[in-house]
């Protein structure tokens, strides 16, 4: 280094010509042509993050404005006014600034007003601003720089042309730091360089702060062993390492490395990111057209590379689909070490479990009937050498199997099963719900198979005995009006074994006559006698006021003289209050 009064690199190599500006050529050249063609606009927007040359190239536009037109002036401090915002952005500020802008410059033909950080500024001095920056004088030049274009109020970006400064590249800072170092005979490796390149995430600035950081640490000679540790940065040499681990599913080898990392002072959320920047790079590397996106040295460009060829392209999306999510995740883990490190333990799973998935063909659509719905099933086909196949019963519910192409699968036999869907019956009334419960019952004595009895007598006391049975019976299973009408009279027996039933009315003979079947083949099996005959007559008697009536029979006169009531009963399986 020089002997001289020390200077930090960011001051002494400020850029003082548009060939030193680095990073943003096509602004240094617009600005220029502008300059030689004497086409200056009433006020410029400088935009973009720190440390990309905002300033510097308002300071060196300013300058070069005057330059041209006197090319033997050296003192520009009549000529360019600047105002920090960030302390300056009361109305008062800007008002003295308008105050000065009437005044015209001493020597040269224009004056510059450089507004630093113009975001800063409060409403009320964007006001006051607003008719100046308008219509400025001749002589007024304003050059507005900052790092938040999203704060500037429209009025006054409508009023600027606006130059979008971007981040300088990694090559460009390092290019720039070798130059530096040449005439300051500093030595340096060019990968420490990258790392100081890559650290400033874009800002030169930040990039010639790290190097004059390096250059006292190392006394002169910048190495990248000494840089990474300094700047406290990962060495990817351990995500190269931790790459191969995963690969070889060596979760303790992992876990091992892992620890070395943490005892060296790095935090696990920084080890995560460079993890999913690692296999990034991997697959960029996996194609030779996206090769060049890396800003790395040939010699890691070519690890990268090497190790890419190691993976494959699904391995990498789905080894950075559990970073991300680790990432994600990670701030709310409690235990971010174990977080971290069941990560490590299942990425080097990866591999095995892929290898234990047996891959299977699937099976053709029509290769088993949709209808069945068993997973298992046992195929055999006509005794014809090539149709004859048998399928295991391990076959999985996904249907899925290898088969032999030369199988005939016409001749393949698919089975049938007989499924019964039983239709659940909803009921609406007490009496449904009866109804369900004694259906098998039902069933069982109503559906009785006619059989060639004897034709044996019987008494009408006997008759009489098993009428009032079969009539407890439909009272138990809740048929309490048929048990009425039963019971309210006595059948009557004739010699030809026929039996005669009077009722008091058609509602009542249309009741029993649902049961009769039932009560015939009843009788017919208890009495022994295959030849009972039932006829069912009405009373022709003068009809009871309703008010002498129970409910049950006023429904019952009411239905005979609408016997769409009786039909509106069955149809929805009413109940009859008692």
């Amino acid at each position: 280094m020089s002997k001289e009064k020390y200077t930090v690199s960011a001051l002494k190599y400020r850029p003082d010509s548009w060939e030193t500006i680095v990073g943003q050529d096509n602004i240094a050249k617009t600005l220029k042509q502008a300059i030689d063609s004497d086409q200056l606009a009433q006020a410029y927007l400088f935009c973009g993050p720190r440390g990309v040359g905002k300033t510097s190239t308002a300071r060196l536009f300013a300058k070069s404005i005057n330059l041209k037109h006197e090319p033997e002036l050296t003192d520009f401090s009549y000529n360019i006014y600047e105002l920090d915002a960030a302390s300056n952005n009361q109305v008062d500020d800007i008002r003295n600034l308008n105050d000065q802008v009437r005044i015209p410059p001493q020597t040269g033909k224009y004056k510059v007003y450089i507004i630093d950080e113009v975001h800063m500024l409060s409403q009320s001095a964007f006001n006051a601003f607003l008719k100046t920056l308008e219509e400025p004088p001749a002589h007024a030049v304003f050059v507005l720089a900052t790092t938040e274009k999203h704060k500037i109020i429209p009025t006054i970006l409508s009023r600027c042309q606006v130059y979008d400064f971007h981040r300088i590249s990694v090559p460009a800072m390092v290019t720039h730091l070798q130059t530096i170092a040449k005439k300051e005979a500093v030595k340096c490796e060019e990968e420490a360089l990258h790392v100081i390149a890559e650290k400033a995430d874009g800002a030169l600035r930040d990039a010639l702060s790290c190097f004059d950081l390096m250059v006292n640490f190392c006394g002169g000679n910048i190495t990248y062993q000494e840089v990474i540790k300094n700047l406290n940065i990962l060495d990817h040499d351990y995500y190269f390492k931790l790459s191969n681990f995963i690969k070889s599913n060596s979760i303790h080898d992992a876990l091992l490395l892992f620890n070395e990392i943490l005892s060296k002072g790095f935090d696990g959320h920084l080890f995560l990111n460079g993890l999913a920047g690692h296999f990034r790079n991997l697959m960029i590397c996996k194609d030779e057209r996206t090769i060049g996106i890396l800003e790395y040295s040939k010699e890691v460009k070519d690890k990268f590379k090497l190790q890419a060829a190691d993976f494959e392209a699904p391995v990498i999306t789905e080894t950075l689909s559990h970073i991300g999510q680790a990432d994600l995740n990670y701030k709310a883990s409690k235990n971010h070490r174990l977080h971290v490190e069941i990560l490590l333990m299942k990425l080097c799973s990866l591999d095995l479990q892929k290898k234990k998935t047996k891959r299977v063909a699937i099976l053709p659509p029509d290769f088993f009937d949709v209808k069945d719905s068993s997973p298992s099933a046992k195929v055999n086909s006509n005794k014809d050498e090539k149709s004859n196949v048998e399928v295991e019963d391990s076959i999985p519910p996904a249907k899925t199997a290898y088969v032999d192409p030369n199988i005939d699968r016409k001749k393949i036999i698919r089975p049938k099963p007989n499924i019964k869907i039983k239709k659940r019956s909803i009921t609406s009334s007490i009496a449904g719900i009866r109804q369900q419960l004694n259906q098998k019952t039902n069933i069982e004595e109503d559906r009785i198979e006619e059989q060639n009895l004897s034709s044996s007598r019987f008494s009408s006391k006997l008759l009489e005995e098993k009428w009032i049975h079969f009539a407890e019976k439909r009272k138990k299973e809740g048929k309490i009006g048929l048990h009425t009408t039963l019971t309210k009279s006595n059948p009557i027996l004739n010699d030809d074994f026929s039996i005669l039933f009077v009722m008091d009315s058609e509602v009542q003979r249309m009741e029993l006559n649902k049961e009769s079947q039932s009560l015939l083949d009843y009788l017919r099996s208890e009495l022994k006698n295959g030849h009972i005959q039932l006829t069912l007559k009405v009373n022709e008697v003068k009809e009871q006021k309703l008010s002498q009536l129970t409910s049950r029979e006023r429904f019952f006169q009411m239905a005979e003289k609408n016997p769409d009531l009786h039909k509106f009963k069955e149809e929805f399986n009413l109940d009859i209050e008692y």
